[in-house]
């Protein structure tokens, strides 16, 4: 195989796991805002703050991703 096919391929890969993770640290981010909010009874705050991270968490993966792909 040749080495650009196999480059191509990589990407493929990663790409096709970018959205997976955008949701994936979303959901996570949401479950444990939700979790501390009932250990300690604060409300939505935890969740929103939580909730937030996770996008962002999210989107540094994706952004992280772009520069990799642009790079190669």
């Amino acid at each position: 195989m040749k080495e650009d096919t196999r480059r191509l391929l990589r990407l493929v890969a990663l790409a096709s796991t970018i959205g997976l993770t955008l949701v994936l640290s979303t959901v996570i981010g949401l479950a444990i805002g939700i979790w501390l909010d009932k250990v300690f009874n604060t409300g939505p705050w935890l969740t929103l703050v939580f909730l937030v991270l996770g996008i962002a968490a999210g989107f540094r993966n994706f952004y992280q991703f772009m520069a990799k792909s642009s790079r190669q």
